[in-house]
C-alpha cells in the first residue's frame, strides 16, 4: 500500500540541502565561486531552455542592432554572471562580515547618500537586479540604518535562513503591502535609507507601462508616493562584480524624472536609472527575468489572438 507523501518533511529536507550548500559555499574564495560559475553558466545556456530563451528575447529587444553572434554571446556571459550571484548567497548572507567586508574593493558616490542624511532628507535606493544585490544589502545595512521590502520565498522552510542573512547587519525586512509601505515612509522621515527593486513588474493596478530599452514595460508607480511624502533623494545602487577578486558599489544619481509628480514620467525616470546602471557591465544584468510580460499580455488581448510571442 503506498504510503502518503509527507510534503512538509520533503520541503525542509530540501531546505536543508540548500541551506548547508549555501553555508560550504560561503567558505569558498571568490576566485573559485566564479571558476565554478564559468563551469555552471555554459551548462544553464545549454540545458536550460527557460532561461536561454527569456535571456536571447530580452537581448533581441534591448540590442537590436547587434548580431546574432554578440547577443548570444552577452547571453553566455550573463547567464555566468546569473550563476555567480546564485553561488554567492552563502558568502553574502554567510560568510564572516570582516570576510564580505573585504571583499568590497572599492565603494563610489557613498557622498550621494552621506549628504542627503545631512541635509535631513532619506535617501530610497533603487537597487536592479545587477552584479551581487545582496552584497548591495550587506553593505547599506552595514553602513546606515536601512529598511527593505521583503518576500518570502517559495520554499517557506528557507524563510528564517534568508531573513537572517539579509538582516544580520542591521537591516529592517518588511512586506510586500500597505503596511510594508508604511514602514518605508516612516524610515524615510527618519532620514534613513530604503531599498526598492525597480525592475521587478507589479501587479496589475500597481503599476503603468514606461519605456525600458525603447519597449514599453510594467512599472511599479511606488517611488513617486514616496518621494513626494518625504522629498527623499533617490539614487542607483549596484555591487559591480570583479569576476574572482570581489565587488565594487557603485552609487549613481537617479534620472531627474523620477522626482516628478506624474507617474508615468516617474516611471520612464525609474527605467532610466536602471538603463545607466546596467551600462557598467550588461553582462552582469540578470536578462533572465520576464520583464516585458505584461506588455505581452496587453498586446495580445489588443490583437485578439494568443500566438503573439516574446518569450
Amino acid at each position: 500500500m503506498t504510503q502518503p507523501t509527507d510534503n512538509t518533511s520533503g520541503r525542509f529536507s530540501k531546505a536543508s540541502a540548500i541551506s548547508w550548500l549555501w553555508r560550504q559555499l560561503s567558505r569558498w574564495p571568490l576566485g573559485l565561486l566564479w571558476r565554478f560559475a564559468s563551469l555552471l553558466g555554459p551548462l544553464v545556456y545549454h540545458f536550460s531552455q527557460r532561461e536561454r530563451r527569456v535571456t536571447e528575447a530580452n537581448l533581441n529587444v534591448v540590442n537590436p542592432n547587434s548580431t546574432v553572434d554578440e547577443r548570444k554571446q552577452l547571453a553566455k556571459q550573463s547567464l555566468k554572471h546569473s550563476a555567480a550571484t546564485m553561488l554567492e548567497l552563502g558568502h553574502a548572507w554567510m560568510a564572516e562580515p570582516n570576510k564580505v567586508e573585504a571583499s568590497i574593493l572599492a565603494v563610489h558616490g557613498r557622498d550621494k547618500l552621506d549628504n542627503a542624511r545631512t541635509e535631513g532628507r532619506g535617501v530610497i535606493v533603487l537597487a536592479p537586479h545587477f552584479g551581487n544585490w545582496e552584497v548591495l544589502n550587506f553593505w547599506l545595512s552595514s553602513h546606515f540604518p536601512f529598511t527593505a521590502m521583503y518576500e518570502p520565498p517559495k520554499i517557506s522552510a528557507l524563510d528564517p535562513v534568508i531573513r537572517h542573512g539579509r538582516e544580520r547587519m542591521g537591516a529592517s525586512l518588511v512586506p510586500t503591502n500597505p503596511r510594508g509601505v508604511a514602514a518605508l515612509l516612516k524610515a524615510l522621515k527618519r532620514s534613513e535609507a530604503i531599498g526598492i527593486l525597480p525592475d521587478q513588474e507589479p501587479d496589475w493596478g500597481s503599476g503603468v507601462f514606461a519605456p525600458f530599452f525603447g519597449r514599453d514595460a510594467y512599472t511599479a508607480t511606488l517611488l513617486p508616493k514616496l518621494v513626494a511624502r518625504t522629498q527623499a533623494r533617490v539614487v542607483t545602487g549596484v555591487a559591480l562584480r570583479l569576476p574572482g577578486k570581489g565587488f565594487e558599489i557603485h552609487f549613481l544619481d537617479a534620472d531627474e524624472w523620477v522626482y516628478s509628480n506624474d507617474d508615468v514620467q516617474s516611471a520612464t525616470g525609474v527605467n532610466a536609472s536602471v538603463e545607466s546602471a546596467i551600462a557598467l557591465d550588461p553582462a552582469q544584468y540578470q536578462w533572465e527575468y520576464k520583464r516585458y510580460r505584461k506588455v505581452v499580455q496587453e498586446q495580445q488581448k489588443l490583437a485578439n489572438f494568443s500566438d503573439f510571442r516574446l518569450y
